[in-house]
């Protein structure tokens, strides 16, 4: 059985409000779950202290059980300072000029 931190969707239509639940990573995303770890307000300015509430002792216990942490609750714990910040990568590859852009850009940069 492979075990997720992730979130579950709860509140009203384009009101988001989410648990932190540890499920089975093959129950549905808001069905059922093991354990709830905590909650995130999406709705809450960036600095309010209410807007990611973990329970610290139980995420240690799940994870040293082999959870696995989604890539949004990674960078949740990652800030909490109980998991190693997630890397991700700054831009992705596909949103790069094509070879021939880039060669356009570079003719009219040694243009002038």
């Amino acid at each position: 059985m492979g075990l997720k931190i992730r979130l579950a969707r709860a509140g009203a239509k384009k009101r988001p409000y989410y648990h932190i639940v540890v499920a089975d990573s093959r129950s549905p995303r808001d069905g059922r779950f093991i354990e709830r770890l905590g909650s995130y307000n999406p709705m809450l300015p960036s600095d309010h202290a209410e807007r990611v509430r973990l329970f610290d002792e139980r995420v240690s216990h799940w994870i040293s059980q082999g959870a696995v942490a989604t890539d949004r609750v990674a960078k949740f714990l990652g800030k909490a300072g109980l998991a190693p910040m997630p890397v991700f990568r700054d831009q992705p590859k596909q949103s790069a000029p094509k070879k021939r852009a880039q060669e356009r850009a570079a003719a009219a940069a040694a243009n002038g």
